[in-house]
């Protein structure tokens, strides 16, 4: 399937979507601005700025857009591949800026080309060799047939990250703790948001972080990166906890796609062969320094940056 013969490092599995942005809020004769962006496309170029050889698994419209969409892709330093162009109609949102990482974003996307993505889809020989595999609850929640690509995916993959990534309008708690329970067991990590999502997923009260962490590793998770906002991220691998601080934000434009860059970095460390502890931090490290643009992909920063800044902290990650 890949065109340069090569195993990647990384595969990331989802939906590719047209973001539309706007500087104010959504109302009418708002300016937008189009661009290309959801989870999976965010957590692949993250993986990509981290060093890692990329592969994105997607479905995408067999139109002009869709040529733009795959240029942009590959201008991301993703590998395209994978990628299956497809009859059908193309999956967007709208937003505005989120400097405080609290808006819900406005979706078009029932029936697009990207949920039609299938089991039948999932190269599984491809996916065995891959350093490792990434996926979301977003995936999971467009379609039954995504999840089941996903669910593929997880359990032929070596190494499984799972980010829950929960969007209630896109699917009820329920269901996506169903998905969570379905894939925990194949997954090296998975990486929930305190407190929130974490407690509508589990579906139960947990009286802090640490507990909410052995809750998800009793699903089956090996390991849980929760990530807590200003109070950074909570590393449970096994039972062994490490405390990761909030690496600080020079700049916090909009907060769109950092969770996706926190993981698609984390897989690409993994990948690469980094420890779990340092991976997260680098994760962590770039999250933060994504704030400084504006959408899913506005700026994605280099591993050297990230390793500079976690440095700044105290503690160097192996070159």
């Amino acid at each position: 399937m890949l065109s340069s013969g090569t195993t990647p490092d990384v595969l990331v599995l989802g939906e590719i979507l047209v973001e539309l942005t706007a500087r104010e809020p959504l109302r009418d004769g708002a300016a937008l601005r189009l661009g290309f962006s959801g989870d999976a496309l965010n957590a692949a170029a993250a993986a990509a700025a981290a060093g890692a050889h990329t592969c994105l698994l997607a479905r995408v419209p067999d139109d002009e857009l869709g040529d733009e969409l795959v240029a942009r892709v590959a201008g991301l330093g993703i590998d395209t591949s994978c990628l299956i162009r497809t009859r059908g109609q193309h999956g967007l949102y709208l937003q505005h800026a989120d400097p405080s990482g609290q808006r819900e974003f406005v979706y078009v996307r029932r029936g697009s080309a990207g949920s039609g993505l299938s089991a039948t889809d999932v190269p599984e020989d491809l996916v065995g060799r891959v350093g490792a595999v990434l996926s979301s609850g977003i995936a999971c929640a467009i379609s039954t047939t995504t999840f089941e690509a996903v669910r593929v995916a997880a359990r032929a993959a070596r190494c499984f990250v799972y980010d829950p990534n929960w969007r209630p309008r896109l699917v009820g708690a329920d269901t996506a703790g169903a998905h969570l329970r379905a894939l925990a067991p194949h997954a090296r990590l998975v990486t929930p948001a305190w407190p929130r999502e974490a407690a509508a997923l589990l579906d139960t009260a947990v009286p802090g972080p640490a507990a909410a962490c052995a809750a998800f590793r009793a699903l089956g998770a090996a390991a849980v990166a929760l990530t807590q906002g200003a109070g950074g991220v909570l590393l449970d691998d096994g039972g062994q906890r490490t405390e990761i601080p909030a690496y600080p934000a020079e700049q916090i434009v909009d907060q769109t796609g950092a969770g996706d860059v926190l993981a698609g970095t984390v897989a690409a460390r993994l990948a690469l062969g980094d420890g779990l502890p340092d991976a997260v931090r680098l994760g962590a490290a770039a999250a933060a320094l994504s704030l400084r643009g504006h959408g899913g992909t506005g700026y994605l920063p280099e591993l050297a940056e990230s390793r500079r800044l976690v440095a700044q902290i105290g503690v160097e990650v192996p070159g």
